[in-house]
This record gives structure tokens, C-alpha cells and sequence, in this order.
């Protein structure tokens, strides 16, 4: 398809033309298993989802948890340590479960041992603590830990216990895995017991990549050595991506020691591993600390003790997950009665990798330039040499990276479950993004961290995106992520020119409203002297006695669309024309991501706008919910009065219910977190509780902020000390958040522009301001030129301008009416000519540097969600 139109919708490649041309049988599905219907029955909660998260972590049937529950209820499992009937159930059960492990990955008790662990990771960290390695000596050059670099992060951590053994640890890059020359027999030493372990996984969690498990014998015999040093070598072989979608015959290739992580098998139970150790080297592992339950004999007054005779009870110390365990019988069921087995569900999973990588290593801009660059060392010829992961970037026309946190927060919007960044992979991450130790080290320093969203520096991306299958993954799933890569990169790439907008398009405030509006004095980093500007109405003159709060209830939000300007104002306005800086609108959310509510004059609090964001609804697990997982919540419209002090909320179809302004000194205290911050709270009751309860259909709370509770803002202005650090209420970033009207207008013309078929705008001005969320919104000033303001006076008030408040998928909601529309995000996205444009829309976070009050006299919005 290079060079030719892109495929869009219909023209995305056939299934049956793709199967067609294969050179091998596909298979897809499991016989007469209907996958539709197995999806139906098992996976019903992922009506409407796109889950390709799989190497992550992949998902349980239904059945699987009706029967591990129904076992539960109907036996009574006791502590395995004890010797009583319960117990003797727990023991033999746990028993049976290690030799269905052993039988699943073709072994025996006699060749294998199972050793329960938390993990994967807590397995290889056994296997460091109690390898028998050598340290360095007058006689000996030492052990050697070798690793594949393409390791998970676990893997590279067991050097930190070698290091403190004076044990080398020694990268090996894959090519030179493959490069190595196999040897005849003769090349090793076996007079020398000198013990080395080489690490490699069976399948690269970053790229899906599977090593030949013939390295296993090949590494052992000392035919193909990671280093050539004297000595024994053991293999340690890192199933725990490998083995979640295929099978493993430990009779065949027999590592020395296998971990595993369940969940990657069956979804449940998490928190739940196993090291597979090969009998014949389980007597070398040395062993320092001892728990319950790992001792024949010992003295609490003498260092004697006794280990187990058991491999598994000398290293399993205190008493194991039992009951996770049974679950994994259950697990192990499912799995066979639903698939068939691992070797299906191999089958499966790789054509749809196949298929997908098919179709998108074909997608092409009508310039021939490819849509994605894809991470991989194969061609996905076959499961033999790649597992169902596909690891990618997107890029523009022009063949610049766009960074994966764009990716990520378009894919929520199709409500597409994906994973981005490095995937505790870094090895992986650099050798396939071309990333330097100096440029890991220079991302740190500039505040990158592994899992945070900072995804380009300097023009590098830092990480990449990954999907991946799993044994219910269907050939919707796939189709749906393709026309989702389709919709966001080739929906309109052709680069139109942005029409001029008309009198009836323009959005900016009027002339009358901008001389009834407070004055704005704004201080920048330029060294120019300020000029101080008079204002309209004595915005600081009111004390907080005093406040009258316009907006108190019953007074009703004004949604009026905004009045009409001529074009040569909006003109003005958006590239700079002259005029006094004004305050259009005023707005608070009392409760995180409900409606706004309007006001022309409110007084201060220590943590902003008095009462905004004091109060958050939390689902019945205490978590804080948004509009990016509950749209809805915009639809609650919050009216405080200062007066009756009560807040009461009102929402369609409910009868209005007032919950009390100040705290009830008998409620109990809780906590829950706001953007990762631990936040004291207190309950709100049970009637406001029922009633979000009946609104959203599902058990909700409503609690707000202790008073005496201190919560400290993250981020500071330039000149802004440690000292002087903002307190905040229930916000995520900042005690304000400010926009220039002038630049939302920039950005309405762009999202309104009509194409070559004449489309109608989108929405108006009003409906794209209030999709931000902002509570102060300016107007007379330049587009964007709210970027290079310090500080901002408003009357007798200053305040900090702490930097931008970064875009979120709350611009994608409809806050009148709680719909989605992806359109924002993807036309700000659509061109390389638009995407400064995209980057440059974030509200402005203030810290107010005084107290008081702030008013102001129209309405407006502002380009940057925030919750």
C-alpha cells in the first residue's frame, strides 16, 4: 500500500484475504468453541471494551471465580500448618495443585520442585539470596551473573545482591546471544565447578520477542557461553511473559529454575508466583533466613536450627497463600475446558498479532510515509519466534514520533485498554528507541521517571505503546484498535487550510461586557516596567463581611451562549489587539468534576475559591471518581449558600438534597487520595450517599476535605520558595486554574474548521469553554500570551503563576451533557502544523499571594480539564 491511499473503514485488510495469503494455517478460535459466545458468557463486562493489555495482566472467566467461590463456601480450608482435618484439606489440596503446575509445563515431582513465592519477582529474588555463588579470590576469578539486557527489570535488580558477594555481573546484548558460535563439548571445563547463572527471558515482555529455548542446553553443555570463563553454568529462564499464552515443555528444555506470575496465566489470583526448581540443583541453593513453618528442629536460645527435608518447605517461610493456591485449580479447569489448552490458545493469540501487524505495518499517509514504527526483531513469521505483543510509536506525515501519552489518552476516549512507557524493560527501550545511558540519565535529571507520562524530551520519545492479546482477545478487538489508529491519524491528514471565522462563529466577550469587567495587571518575565491598571469596579474594596455571594442558591448558573463580536474584534483578540486584560467569568466546582457553579462575587479561603473542590464522590471502595471513568457527574449541579450555609444539589430526574457547609465534629475522619496525595475526609451520610447512590446506579459517597487537614501544591512559580508552598483543597495541581479566552478562540477555529464537504461546526464557543473547567477566565489579551505571565493582579489581590495545568480527556466530555466526543483530541491532533497549538492549550495554575476575595462581573471557560 505505499505510495497508494491509506486504508480507511471498510478498506482495512480482510481477515479472510489475510488468511488467504498466509503461508502457514491460522487458526483462530478454539474448534467448536464459539468465541462470541465464550466472550458473552465469561467476559460479559468487556461489552463495549477494547482490553489489549494482556502482558500486563490478562483477564479471568467467570466461571473460574464461580467455581473457586463456590468451593470456598462449601469446604473449610484451615491453616496447612496444623494437623487438624481442615488443615490436613488445605495440605493435601495444595499438594494436588503442585502436581497439576508440574503436569502443565510437562514435568514431574521427580525432576521439579514447586516453590509457592509472591511472584515472579519475589522468585528471582530468591534465586539471587540463595544461588551458591563464589566470590572472587586468590584462587579463584569468581562467579559471573550474566543477563540478557532484553530482562524485565527484576531480572537486572538480582545484580544488587551479587554486588554486595564482589560477584561481576555482566550485560549481554542479544545480538551477541545470536552471534555466539555454538562449540563442540570440548570448549567447557568440567573440572571446574565454578558456578556462573545466565538469565534470559523465554519471551521479551517489551516486544514479544522469543529466545530459543535450545539456548537452555546449549548454555548448560558450554556450547554457547554469554562469557567465556571456567566454570559450570546453570540457566535461569524468565517464563513469566512466555507461558501466559504458551505452552512450556520442561521435559524437553530443562532450566535450572523457571518463575512464574499466575496472573499472567489465569487473571486471578494476583500476588500469587512460583520458582520451579530443577531437583538436581535444588541441593546447592543456601539458604540464611528461616520463617514458620521451614524448620524440622532449632533453639531459640542457640543458633541450631534444622531445615525441612522438602525443597519446597526449606524456602516457602511462613504459611503460604493456601487459598490463592486452591484457586489455581480452578484456574488451571477454566483454562483447559474453555481453550483446550495452551497450545490453542499459542495458535490463537499469534494470528490476531499477525493479522494486526499486518494491517498496520500497511497503513500509510497518502505521502507513502508509514503510520507507526513498530519495535520487533521479527517479522512475525511464526509463534516460534514471536509471542502475541506488538510494540509501537505513531507518527505524523512527517515521520515525528508522537509521544505515547497522546496515544494513551486518545485510546481511553474509544475506551481502547492499552500500555505505554518502557514496560520495566529499559534495556529493551533503548536498544529499539536508540536511548543512550546519557540520555536515560539526562531524562531523569529532567524530571522523566519510569511510568509517568512524560513521553518526548527534546524531541526523543522516552517510551513507546503496547498491545497485546490474550486467549479471549477476539478479531473485533483488533479491527477496533485498527480503525481507532485509522480514526486518529488518517481521519483528515490532509492538511486543509483553516477558514475565516464569521460574526456568528466569533466567541469573545463583547465591548460592553469587557468594560464591565475587573482590570487585570499582569506581570511577565520581560524587563520592561509594569503599568498599573486602574480598574472598572473595586474588586478589593469588599471585605469578606460583607461578601454578597451572587451566586448563592436558588441563583441559576447563566448557560446563554456568549454575545455576538464583530470579526474585526475577535480578530483583534486573537492576534492581539488592543484592549484592557479582563475577568469574563468566575466559576467554582464544589464538588471534583461535578458542574460548575457560577458566581460574579465570592470570598477567598486558605486553599482558593472558598468551597471549591471541598468535597469529591468516591465509589464504594473509597476511590475518587472523574468524568473520565463516570461522565455523568457533570450532570450534578452543585448551588452553595453562604447564608443558610448549605450547599444543595440538584440533578435530573432527583429531587434537590442539601448536605450542610460545614462538618459534622461527630463524623469519623477517613482517607482517600487525590492525585496520588493522601487526603483526610469525613463522610457526608447516608442520605446524600443513597441519593448518588440511585443517580448513578451503583454504591457512591460523598465526602469532603477535613478543615484542619493540610495538603501542599506540587508545583511552584519561578520565584515561589519551599516555605511559601500553596495549600490546596480536593484540586489536583493548583488553588486556581486560569484561561485566556483568546487563545480558546484559536482553538474553536481550528476544531470548527469546515472541510471540503462543508461539515457544521462542533460546538460553540460556550460548550468548548466549559469542557475546561477553569475558574477564572480572561479576556483582551493575545492568544497564548498567558504563557509568559509570572504574576497577575486583580485589585488589591496577587497571584503566583505557578505554570500549565496539562490537557486531559475531560476536554472530550460534554459537560451539558456528559456524552463523549473524541473530535477534540483528534483534531488537535490530526496535522504537524496544529500540534504547537495542541501542546500550547493548558490552563494557567494560581496561587493567590494574599487572601481576600476575588469578583468578577460575565462568563466564559477555559483549554485544559481539570477534575
Amino acid at each position: 500500500m505505499a505510495g497508494g491511499a491509506a486504508p480507511r473503514g471498510a478498506e482495512l485488510l480482510a481477515f479472510a484475504r489475510f488468511r488467504e495469503s498466509s503461508k502457514r494455517p491460522l487458526a483462530y478460535g478454539y474448534g467448536s468453541r464459539g468465541l462470541q459466545e465464550l466472550r458473552e458468557r465469561e467476559f460479559g463486562r468487556l461489552a463495549g471494551t477494547v482490553y489489549l493489555d494482556h502482558a500486563g495482566a490478562t483477564l479471568f472467566p467467570q466461571s473460574q471465580l464461580t467455581s473457586f467461590t463456590n468451593d470456598l463456601m462449601e469446604n473449610v480450608y484451615g491453616n496447612p500448618h496444623s494437623q487438624n482435618i481442615s488443615s490436613r484439606l488445605t495440605h493435601d489440596t495444595v499438594e494436588h495443585v503442585r502436581y497439576r503446575i508440574l503436569a502443565h509445563f510437562h514435568t514431574s515431582p521427580e525432576d521439579y520442585s514447586v516453590i509457592f513465592t509472591a511472584g515472579s519477582t519475589a522468585a528471582l529474588k530468591l534465586v539471587a539470596e540463595a544461588f551458591p555463588w563464589v566470590s572472587p579470590g586468590p584462587e579463584s576469578s569468581g562467579s559471573r551473573f550474566c543477563y540478557l539486557t532484553d530482562s524485565h527489570t527484576s531480572v537486572v535488580g538480582m545484580r544488587k545482591v551479587t554486588m554486595a558477594m564482589n560477584v561481576t555481573s555482566v550485560p549481554v546484548r542479544p545480538e551477541d546471544m545470536w552471534s555466539a558460535e555454538t562449540r563442540g563439548m570440548d570448549a567447557s571445563v568440567p573440572d571446574s565447578q565454578l558456578p556462573h547463572l545466565f538469565c534470559y527471558p523465554a519471551q521479551s515482555n517489551f516486544s514479544g520477542t522469543r529466545y530459543p529455548l535450545s539456548w537452555i542446553g546449549e548454555v548448560k553443555s558450554g556450547r554457547r557461553c554469554p562469557v567465556t570463563v571456567p566454570g559450570k553454568w546453570f540457566v535461569l529462564l524468565d517464563a513469566a511473559s512466555y507461558v501466559s499464552t504458551s505452552p512450556l515443555d520442561l521435559s524437553v528444555h530443562q532450566a535450572d529454575f523457571v518463575p512464574l506470575s499466575f496472573y499472567k496465566i489465569f487473571g486471578f489470583p494476583t500476588g500469587l508466583g512460583a520458582l520451579l526448581v530443577n531437583n538436581r540443583v535444588a541441593p546447592l541453593l543456601r539458604k540464611t533466613y528461616f520463617g514458620g513453618g521451614t524448620a524440622a528442629a532449632y533453639l531459640a536460645g542457640e543458633d541450631f536450627y534444622i531445615p525441612r527435608r522438602s525443597v519446597a518447605e526449606r524456602f516457602e517461610d511462613g504459611t503460604i497463600s493456601f487459598l490463592d493456591v486452591i484457586a489455581l485449580k480452578h484456574g488451571f479447569d477454566a483454562l483447559e475446558r474453555l481453550t483446550g489448552g495452551m497450545e490453542n490458545i499459542k495458535q490463537h493469540t499469534f494470528t490476531l498479532a499477525q493479522y494486526t501487524y499486518t494491517a498496520l505495518s500497511a497503513l500509510r499517509y497518502p505521502s507513502g510515509a508509514p503510520v507507526v514504527r513498530i519495535y520487533s526483531d521479527s517479522e512475525f513469521s511464526s509463534p516460534e519466534v514471536q509471542g502475541p505483543v506488538i510494540n509501537f510509536n505513531v507518527l505524523d506525515p512527517s515521520g515525528n514520533i508522537i509521544g505515547y501519552s497522546q496515544v494513551d489518552k486518545m485510546a481511553s476516549l474509544y475506551n481502547i485498554h492499552l500500555r505505554t512507557g518502557c514496560f520495566c524493560n529499559t534495556g529493551a527501550c533503548q536498544r529499539h528507541l536508540g536511548i543512550s545511558d546519557e540520555m536515560v540519565k539526562k531524562h531523569l535529571q529532567a524530571g522523566h521517571v519510569c511510568g509517568d507520562d512524560v513521553d518526548i524530551i527534546d524531541g526523543q520519545p522516552t517510551g513507546s505503546v503496547r498491545i497485546s492479546f490474550g486467549y479471549m482477545s477476539t478479531l473485533e478487538d483488533a479491527q477496533a484498535f485498527l480503525r481507532f489508529i485509522i480514526a486518529m491519524q488518517l481521519h483528515q491528514s490532509d492538511g486543509q487550510p483553516l477558514p475565516q471565522t464569521t460574526p456568528r462563529e466569533a466567541g469573545a466577550a463583547s465591548e460592553s461586557e469587557a468594560l464591565d469587567a475587573r482590570l487585570i495587571t499582569v506581570d511577565t518575565c520581560s524587563p520592561s516596567p509594569q503599568e498599573d491598571v486602574r480598574t472598572a469596579s473595586g474588586v478589593g474594596d469588599d471585605s469578606p463581611s460583607t461578601v454578597d455571594a451572587g451566586g448563592s442558591y436558588p441563583h441559576t448558573p447563566t448557560t446563554t451562549g456568549t454575545q455576538e463580536t464583530p470579526p474585526e474584534k475577535a480578530a483583534g483578540a486573537l492576534h492581539g489587539g488592543l484592549g484592557p486584560h479582563v475577568i469574563t467569568n468566575l466559576y467554582l466546582y464544589p464538588i471534583k468534576s461535578c458542574a460548575a457553579f457560577e458566581v460574579t462575587k465570592w470570598p477567598l479561603g486558605n486553599q482558593g475559591l472558598l468551597y471549591d473542590r471541598s468535597w469529591m464522590v468516591v465509589n464504594h471502595n473509597g476511590v475518587c471518581l472523574s468524568q473520565k471513568q463516570e461522565p455523568r457527574l457533570c450532570l450534578i449541579q452543585p448551588f452553595i449558600d453562604l447564608q443558610q450555609k448549605v450547599m444543595v444539589i440538584k440533578a435530573k430526574g432527583m429531587e434537590p438534597i442539601e448536605v450542610p457547609l460545614e462538618e459534622n465534629e461527630q463524623a469519623q475522619v477517613c482517607q482517600s487520595k487525590v492525585c496520588a496525595d493522601r487526603v483526610n475526609t469525613y463522610n457526608c451520610g447516608e442520605k446524600i450517599s443513597s441519593w448518588l447512590s440511585r443517580f448513578f446506579g451503583r454504591p457512591c459517597q460523598l465526602i469532603k476535605q477535613s478543615s484542619d487537614f493540610q495538603r501542599s501544591a506540587k508545583i511552584r512559580g519561578k520565584d515561589q520558595s519551599a516555605g511559601a508552598t500553596a495549600t490546596l483543597s480536593l484540586v489536583n495541581e493548583a488553588q486556581y486554574l486560569l484561561i485566556n479566552r483568546s487563545s480558546v478562540l484559536e482553538l474553536w477555529q481550528q476544531l470548527n474548521a469546515s472541510d471540503e464537504n462543508g461539515k457544521e461546526e462542533l460546538f460553540s464557543m460556550e460548550d468548548l469553554i466549559s469542557r475546561f473547567r477553569a475558574n477564572i477566565i480572561t479576556n483582551g489579551t493575545r492568544a497564548f500570551e498567558e504563557e509568559k505571565w509570572d504574576e497577575i493582579s486583580i485589585g488589591s489581590l496577587h497571584f503566583q503563576v505557578s505554570g500549565p495545568c496539562h490537557r486531559c480527556q475531560i476536554i472530550c466530555i460534554d459537560q451539558q451533557t456528559g456524552q463523549r466526543n473524541q473530535n477534540v483530541f483528534q483534531k488537535l491532533s490530526e496535522s504537524r502544523e496544529r500540534k504547537e497549538a495542541f501542546r500550547r492549550h493548558e490552563k494557567r495554575a494560581l496561587t493567590n499571594r494574599t487572601g481576600a476575595l476575588i469578583k468578577e462581573t460575565s462568563k466564559s471557560f477555559l483549554p485544559t480539564a481539570a477534575m
